[in-house]
C-alpha cells in the first residue's frame, strides 16, 4: 500500500482503513515492540507459539498415548477431531468477533483449549482422549481468528504486517524443536506431559495481554452496527467440518466400503463450501475471494509436499530421521525470512510484486524436491529447494493476511479472517487425502505403517512420491496466475504496486484512506467479470465477493455535501 502523504494534520483527520470519513487518535511511533504494543505483541505471539508447539508435538506422543490406552483403533479420530472442531471453532469466532469483539472469543478459546489439554493429559480411556482433542481443536479455532481481528483493531496499518509476520515466525521455532522436545518429554516423564505441560503456559501470556486488548479491541466496532448472527453459517461450518473429517477418514482405507464415507463427505464438503466462502472464491474473481484463494493453494502444495520430504529422504537416500528432519528446520528459517522481507516498510509499495516472485518460487521448490530420487542428486538438494519453496511462503501467507485485512469492513473482518482460515484448512486436508490415498495405492502404505528404524527397509517405488510432487506442483502453478487477480481491474494497485487508497475528504478537510480497490462515488466495486443476478440485473458485491444487501441508497454523510 502506498501511505498517503498528507502530513501530521491529515494524519490525524484519516479515515480507518476501509472505513473512511472516521478520526482515530495518533498512532505513536516505534514498532510491534515498543512501548503501547508490547504487550499485546508478546502475549499474542506466546499463544500462537504454544498453540503451534501442542500441533507439533502431539504428533510424536500419540503413538504412545494410543498404545497405552488401547486406542490404537481410533488413532485417526484423534486428529480428526481437531480438525472437525476447529473448523467451527473458525467459523464460531468470526461472527462473534464482528458482533462482539475478539476478547470475549480470545478469553473464551484459551479457556477451551486448556480444558482440553486437560481432558487429553489426564484421559483413561481413548475416547476421553479424543474429546480432549476436540477442545483443543475448537479452541484454536476460537483464539487463531480472533487475534487476526485483534490485530485489526488494535494496530494501525503499517504494523499489521509486522504483527503478522510475528504470528507466522511463531511457528517456525515449533516445527523445527516441536517434535524433539515432544518425544523427550514422551520417553522421560510420559506423554501426558506434553498435554498437561502446556496448560499454565497458554494462561499467563492471556493474562499479560489482557489489559491492552481490552483497552485497544474490546466490544463491536466504534460507528459500526454489530455484526448479525449467522446460523446458517454456522450449519454449513458442521456440514464441512463433518464432510471434511469423513474424506479423511474414507481416505485412509483402500477398500471398497471406504468410498462410502468419502463420497458422503464429499456430498457435505463442496456445497457447503460453495456457500459458506465469499463468492467468486474458487472462480477467482478478483480481490478478496482470489486471496483466499491463492492461501488455500500455496498452502495445500507446500505442506502436503513437505510432509513426505522425511520419508522420502529415510526410504530413498538411507538418511536418519535427524537428518532427515534438518532439511524441514532449515526451511523454517527462510519461512521467517520471507515473513520479514514483507513487512518492511520499504517493501510495501511492492507488496503485490513480492506475493507474485512467492508464487513462482513455491513450485520451483516442489517440482525440483523429488529429483533427490536420483542417486547421481546431492542428497542435500531438498534443503535447498524447500528453503526456496519456504521463503516464497513466508512472501505470501502474510501477506495475504495484509490484504484480507485491509480489504475488510470493520465490521466484516471476523467473517473474513474465518474464511481465510477454513478455506486453508479445507484445502490442507483435501490435498492431504487425494496424495496420501494416491500415494498408498501405488505402494506407500507399508511405510505409512512402518514404525522407527522399519520405514528405512520399506519397499517403496519411487513412482508413489512422483504422484505426491506432481499433483502438488500443479497446485502450486495455478496460484500463479491466481496472484494476478488481488486487486481488482483498474484498481490502485492493479500494476503490481501494493494496493493504495486514495483520498477522500472528510469533515475537517483531511483525506480519509479508502481501502484499495473502493469504488469512486457513484461507482459499484467490481469482484469479477460474470457479476448478474438471474434477470440480467448487476449485482453490487462488496469487497469480499459477497452480493450486497438490496436497500435504500446510503445516506450522505458531512463530507459528501
Amino acid at each position: 500500500m502506498s501511505h498517503v502523504e498528507a502530513g501530521a494534520d491529515a494524519a490525524r483527520t484519516a479515515g480507518t482503513p476501509g472505513h473512511p470519513g472516521t478520526a482515530v487518535p495518533d498512532h505513536p511511533p516505534g514498532g510491534v515492540l515498543s512501548a503501547p504494543y508490547r504487550a499485546l505483541t508478546l502475549g499474542s505471539v506466546s499463544v500462537i507459539l504454544l498453540i503451534a508447539f501442542e500441533a507439533m508435538a502431539v504428533g510424536t506422543a500419540m503413538p504412545a498415548a494410543a498404545a497405552q490406552l488401547d486406542g490404537l483403533g481410533l488413532y485417526a479420530f484423534a486428529f480428526a477431531a481437531f480438525f472437525t472442531t476447529s473448523l467451527l471453532g473458525m467459523v464460531l469466532s468470526g461472527q462473534w468477533c464482528d458482533r462482539n469483539g475478539p476478547v470475549a472469543p480470545v478469553i473464551t478459546g484459551i479457556a477451551i483449549f486448556c480444558t482440553g489439554l486437560l481432558l487429553a493429559g489426564g484421559a483413561q480411556t481413548m475416547l476421553m482422549l479424543i474429546l480432549g482433542r476436540a477442545g483443543q481443536g475448537f479452541g484454536s479455532g476460537l483464539i487463531i481468528v480472533a487475534l487476526y481481528v485483534v490485530v485489526r483493531r488494535a494496530y494501525p496499518d503499517h504494523l499489521r504486517p509486522s504483527a503478522l509476520a510475528a504470528f507466522a515466525s511463531a511457528w517456525v521455532i515449533p516445527s523445527m524443536v516441536g517434535p524433539v522436545i515432544s518425544g523427550t518429554v514422551t520417553e522421560r516423564f510420559g506423554w501426558r506431559w506434553v498435554f498437561l505441560g502446556i496448560t499454565v503456559l497458554v494462561v499467563l501470556p492471556l493474562l499479560v495481554m489482557l489489559p491492552p486488548m481490552r483497552r485497544a479491541a474490546s466490544g463491536p466496532t466504534p460507528g459500526e452496527p454489530p455484526g448479525r448472527f449467522d446460523a446458517r453459517g454456522l450449519r454449513l461450518a458442521g456440514a464441512i467440518a463433518i464432510g471434511a473429517a469423513l474424506l479423511q477418514f474414507g481416505g485412509q482405507e483402500l477398500r471398497w466400503w471406504s468410498l462410502v464415507p468419502a463420497v458422503i463427505g464429499a456430498a457435505l464438503l463442496v456445497p457447503s463450501a460453495l456457500r459458506l466462502l465469499p463468492t467468486g472464491t474458487f472462480r477467482s474473481a478478483r480481490g478478496m475471494p482470489s486471496a483466499i484463494l491463492l492461501r488455500g493453494l500455496v498452502s495445500a502444495s507446500f505442506l502436503s509436499a513437505e510432509s513426505f520430504v522425511p520419508l522420502l529422504l529415510v526410504t530413498q537416500r538411507g538418511l536418519s530421521y535427524t537428518q532427515a528432519g534438518l532439511a524441514i528446520a532449515a526451511g523454517g528459517l527462510t519461512w521467517a525470512l520471507g515473513s520479514f522481507t514483507q513487512s518492511r516498510p520499504a517493501a510495501e509499495p511492492h507488496r503485490l510484486l513480492l506475493m507474485r516472485v512467492g508464487t513462482v518460487l513455491v513450485p520451483v521448490g516442489v517440482a525440483t524436491t523429488p529429483l533427490v530420487l536420483l542417486e547421481t542428486v546431492p542428497v542435500w538438494l531438498p534443503v535447498i529447494t524447500l528453503a526456496l519453496a519456504c521463503y516464497g511462503m513466508g512472501l505470501i501467507i502474510s501477506s495475504v493476511g495484509v490484504l484480507v485485512l485491509r480489504f475488510s469492513e470493520p465490521a466484516q473482518v471476523g467473517g473474513n479472517i474465518s474464511s481465510l482460515q477454513v478455506c486453508d484448512a479445507l484445502a490442507n486436508v483435501v490435498t492431504l487425502t487425494v496424495v496420501g490415498s494416491a500415494f498408498a495405492a501405488l505402494g506407500g502404505s507399508t511405510a505409512a505403517l512402518a514404525e522407527g528404524e522399519r520405514a528405512a527397509d520399506a519397499q517403496i517405488a519411487p513412482g508413489a512420491f512422483l504422484v505426491v510432487y506432481v499433483v502438488t506442483t500443479l497446485l502450486a502453478l495455478v496460484a500463479i496466475p491466481v496472484a494476478g487477480r488481488l486487486i481488482p481491474r483498474g484498481a490502485a494497485g492493479d500494476d503490481g504496486s501494493a494496493p493504495g487508497r486514495a483520498p477522500e475528504r472528510v469533515p475537517g478537510g483531511g483525506p480519509a484512506e479508502v481501502p484499495a480497490g473502493s469504488p469512486a462515488k457513484g461507482e459499484h466495486t467490481r469482484t469479477g467479470d460474470a457479476d448478474a443476478d438471474s434477470d440480467g440485473a448487476a449485482v453490487v458485491r462488496d469487497a469480499t465477493g459477497r452480493a450486497a444487501p438490496p436497500g435504500p441508497a446510503p445516506r450522505p454523510g458531512p463530507g459528501d455535501a
